[in-house]
């Protein structure tokens, strides 16, 4: 016999309320499992890295060991203040030789990339034109020269007439202006003859410097002019040889006080990665003005090249060595570390724990930089090991060989000498 309705419905709602909250307390339990399941883990993983790296920030096991690290001692020391740049390789000369008589290349004297001297022949130009002119302006000459004399003879007559009072003053005079007429002809023919040797002589084409030759531009048998762009052969001294490059205008003032002062600046070209030095020179001069789109005022440098390292329009860092520090805080380069408190070093205490040390920094010089202030000489700071650090951090000092060494493979016991000891037991 089924309730009546009115008793049926708060029933239903009834166990539809106890299935519900049954639900939600399987929900609620099920979070608070998930969530100390979480808890207990991290818990172990924070256990497990506390044990591995020493003693906490929190202090869990103060007896555990500090993380590896290699440390280095701050010094004293002189220090190298150098400049560094791009430079580039430019020649102490550079010609490019050209006829200077237009005519026939007969014969070029030279091989290219061919170390000259200054007088060399490098080309023959036909000289048979110049000949001509030569000989033609010669003739010219001796015909003057007679009528010269002979305009001379004549005017010493005339003179001993005037004496006689033989003839007039005027004659006399006529005959003067005849002759410095004759002796003005005889002197630019003479200047005729002296152009036509030249001529002659510039036929010859010879190495106005000593150099090395560089690519023949004209071949034997052209017409070439003396108007020719392009020349014969470029001509270059390479020994010695120099190198152009920039320094900041904010430096400016410590070069010319070291140049005032009659020092020599040494200077050193390096290659592009800057590990192997190609020559050794010495400051030469500098520009008379600030380049005011950069802000640098350009150097220049001299080597003697005589291993030919250097090439013109060769690109080179240069370092100009312009003072020496001395009695300077002394830091290794691998020591500083940058990050929120600045440039900073871990130094170590007695205690073998770590602090962080901000620093001035000042010139660097290979694998050392010098420090204004932060730190005192005799100090350890860490040089490697140094990333996973904190203040405050337990270290344990080992050397960089050690670091560096492979860790070992635990070695199994072999078979015999498991049976050994099974033996023997």
């Amino acid at each position: 016999m089924a309730a009546p309705e009115s008793f049926a419905d708060p029933l239903s709602r009834e166990r539809d309320q106890r299935a519900w909250y049954a639900r939600r307390s399987a929900w609620l339990t099920g979070a608070i499992v998930l969530v100390m399941l979480i808890v207990g883990l991290w818990w172990w993983l924070s256990r497990s890295s506390q044990g591995a790296g020493g003693s906490s920030r929190g202090g869990l096991d103060p007896n555990a060991r500090g993380l590896p690290v290699v440390a280095a001692p701050v010094t004293t020391g002189s220090i190298d203040i150098y400049l560094s740049a791009l430079g580039t390789v430019t020649p102490r000369n550079m010609v490019t030789v050209r006829s200077r008589v237009d005519g026939q290349l007969m014969e070029v004297a030279f091989r290219e990339g061919q170390l000259v001297r200054a007088g060399d022949l490098l080309a023959q130009i036909d000289p048979r034109p110049f000949e001509v002119q030569l000989t033609q302006a010669q003739g010219q000459l001796a015909k003057d020269e007679a009528l010269l004399r002979n305009a001379q003879l004549d005017l010493e007559r005339y003179r001993t007439l005037l004496s006689q009072d033989s003839i007039s003053k005027q004659q006399v005079d006529t005959q003067e202006s005849l002759v410095h007429q004759y002796e003005g002809t005889v002197k630019s023919d003479q200047g005729q003859v002296d152009n036509a040797k030249l001529q002659l002589t510039y036929s010859r084409v010879t190495a106005p410097i000593g150099g090395v030759v560089g690519l023949r531009q004209v071949d034997p048998g052209n017409i070439i002019h003396a108007s020719d762009t392009n020349g014969l052969v470029v001509i270059t001294q390479l020994q010695p040889i120099t190198v152009l490059f920039p320094i900041p205008e904010d430096d400016l003032q410590q070069v010319v006080k070291r140049i005032k002062s009659g020092a020599s600046l040494p200077v050193e070209a390096w290659d592009r990665a800057q590990k192997v030095k190609l020559a050794t020179g010495k400051l030469l001069t500098l520009d008379n003005q600030i380049d005011t789109a950069t802000g640098t005022v350009k150097l220049r440098a001299e080597f003697p090249n005589d291993d030919s390292a250097l090439f013109p329009n060769q690109f080179v860092n240069v370092r100009m060595l312009v003072d020496t520090r001395t009695d300077a805080t002394l830091v290794p380069s691998a020591a500083i570390q940058r990050g929120a408190p600045g440039t900073f070093v871990y130094a170590v205490s007695d205690d073998k724990s770590v602090s962080v040390k901000p620093l001035k920094l000042g010139p660097v010089q290979g694998e050392i930089t010098a420090v204004e202030s932060g730190i005192a000489p005799g100090t350890q700071v860490v040089v490697d090991g140094a990333d996973k650090l904190r203040e405050g951090s337990k270290v344990e000092l080992i050397t960089r060989e050690a670091r560096n060494a492979p860790a070992a493979a635990p070695q199994r016991p072999s078979k015999s000498g498991g049976e050994r000891r099974k033996s023997g037991s």
